[in-house]
């Protein structure tokens, strides 16, 4: 099996995006990232590359967007030491490295940096959606709302320790272009923000929601996760995806009660 590296960005998408939409759930960060990518969203020093069997078919592919961590597909494992030795001659610098558990955990067995701790989350994909109970209303955010919805960002960043050194300005910016954000207001005053991405391949994925620490207890997140499910239902999603932190039973057993229901465990490795 043969990696292929680069920096250009439809090259990649020629060769992974057709595997990458054979499974589109659990390519779904991977794809998100992609789009991301071909409209600016994340410029910086950006590296990509596809895996080939013997035969010469894509079998898996990364990205990487720094600061973020290596950002890894539903790649066989055996394939990952040969990656890393590969970043490696290159002298990259990767802060960690996230995909699916076993995937990700052998690249960072094989990373010359020691891992100095982990962030474990498990996909879901929406069953039958059951509605919440909330006082108040969903709104899209529009271009007025950037201050606020970058602090939200900033605060869920800090929070959940995903992409602290990352100014979410750019990502915030776009994603308000395109309606991928939602406010769930009480009297009027955004108290909880979700994104909602626009579908890929019948693929829509929810994240982040963030209600700030003194609003919390209200329905408010389960409010605005629902609005934001619904949204993209209505857009055509056929498969609704979120990822929670497994480290917070509370944000899954919310979930689970709005009708997601558990795909696969993935973990981020972040490096000293």
């Amino acid at each position: 099996m043969t990696w292929t590296i680069t920096s250009g960005v439809e090259e990649y998408a020629a060769a992974a995006e057709p595997w990458l939409l054979r499974d589109p759930v659990r390519n779904t960060v991977v794809l998100t990232v992609l789009r991301g990518i071909r409209t600016g969203q994340f410029a910086e020093d950006l590296l990509m590359g596809w895996l080939t069997d013997e035969e010469g078919a894509v079998a898996g592919a990364f990205c990487h967007t720094p600061p973020r961590p290596l950002l890894l597909g539903d790649v066989p494992p055996g394939a990952l030491p040969a990656l890393a030795a590969a970043l490696i001659e290159r002298d990259r610098e990767i802060a960690g490295v996230t995909g699916p558990v076993v995937a990700a955990e052998t690249f960072a067995g094989a990373w010359w940096r020691p891992a100095t701790g982990r962030t474990s989350q498990r996909l879901y994909r929406l069953g039958a959606l059951r509605p919440p109970s909330a006082k108040g209303k969903a709104r899209i955010a529009g271009q007025d709302d950037l201050p606020l919805a970058v602090r939200f960002f900033r605060e869920f960043q800090e929070e959940a320790h995903v992409d602290r050194g990352a100014d979410p300005t750019p990502v915030v910016a776009v994603r308000l272009n395109r309606d991928e954000l939602l406010w769930w207001e009480d009297d009027d005053r955004p108290v909880s923000i979700a994104g909602v991405s626009a579908p890929i391949a019948g693929m829509s994925r929810i994240g982040p929601v963030y209600t700030p620490p003194g609003l919390r207890g209200r329905g408010y997140g389960s409010a605005v996760t629902h609005a934001a499910t619904r949204k993209a239902l209505d857009e055509g999603a056929t498969e609704v995806l979120l990822f929670t932190d497994l480290g917070n039973p509370t944000s899954n057993s919310i979930y689970q009660r709005l009708g997601y229901r558990p795909v696969a465990d993935y973990v981020t490795v972040h490096f000293e």
